[in-house]
């Protein structure tokens, strides 16, 4: 079993021209920040989002597997002319693409040998010594080289993927958050958040985030923290400060 190590941290590299256009909407950010999170204790710093440019992606990747402990792609490993995230991976990480043995034959197998076409056939080319996502849905895999995992762009069958990168990835200790809801404007507590944040600053982060709900502005303080008992502490300042300014708090 890996050893938990405290601070874990990741990007996510988003590839589609499609998302830029605007022509299709992002769903694999949140997704993929939350499952990290909530399963391994990895934290998301940077998001970034690319067209389908092999120049833009080599530079990206290198960057951010320099950056942070994990990088995961999103997008471009499809059958398609413009799917070239494996083979510029491939270019920043100076290996060959190529055809992945495994790959190779588990899409065989899924489309049959009259129906495994050229495209399809891309769909297992990758950068070489890769090791494979397993794909329940459509079968043709992610892969992993050094710390960068790529998946492909479409949320159900990343979703499906999702939990095959688990065996590959080193976990940090769990992120506890806990949410207030109150009836009230940012300007009203910034001033004593901002004295609380000082206060916990090496132990939890703190976050607020207006809504309009029930006809009422209102602002949800968010705080999140790998230590339950630094997190109650907050939550207590918070409380007598809520409790001192007489703000109604939502309960949901």
């Amino acid at each position: 079993m890996r050893k938990k190590i405290k601070k874990i941290n990741a990007a996510i590299l988003i590839i589609g021209n499609e998302i830029l256009s605007g022509r299709t909407q992002d769903k694999n950010v949140a997704f993929i920040s939350k499952w990290l999170n909530s399963n391994c204790g990895i934290s998301i710093k940077e998001v970034r989002i690319i067209p389908d440019e092999e120049k833009i992606i080599i530079k990206n990747i290198l960057t951010l597997s320099k950056k942070f402990n994990y990088v995961f792609t999103s997008g471009g490993i499809g059958p398609t002319h413009d799917d070239i995230t494996a083979k510029s991976i491939s270019k920043a990480f100076k290996v060959k693409y190529e055809y992945h043995e495994e790959a190779y034959a588990i899409l065989e197998r899924y489309y049959g040998k009259k129906k495994f076409n050229d495209g399809r056939k891309k769909m297992a080319k990758m950068p070489r010594g890769s090791k494979l996502i397993y794909n329940p849905s459509s079968a043709a895999p992610g892969f992993i080289i050094k710390n960068v995992l790529s998946l492909p762009g479409v949320p159900s069958i990343l979703n499906s993927m999702i939990e095959n990168c688990k065996r590959y990835l080193v976990k940090g200790l769990k992120i506890h958050s806990k949410t207030i809801n109150l009836f009230t404007v940012e300007s009203n507590i910034s001033k004593q958040l901002s004295l609380i944040q000082k206060k916990y600053k090496k132990f939890v982060d703190i976050g607020s985030y207006p809504f309009f709900r029930l006809g009422k502005i209102g602002v949800a303080i968010v705080t999140r923290s790998t230590s339950l008992k630094k997190l109650k502490n907050v939550n207590t300042d918070l409380m007598k400060v809520i409790k001192i300014k007489k703000i109604e708090v939502l309960n949901l």
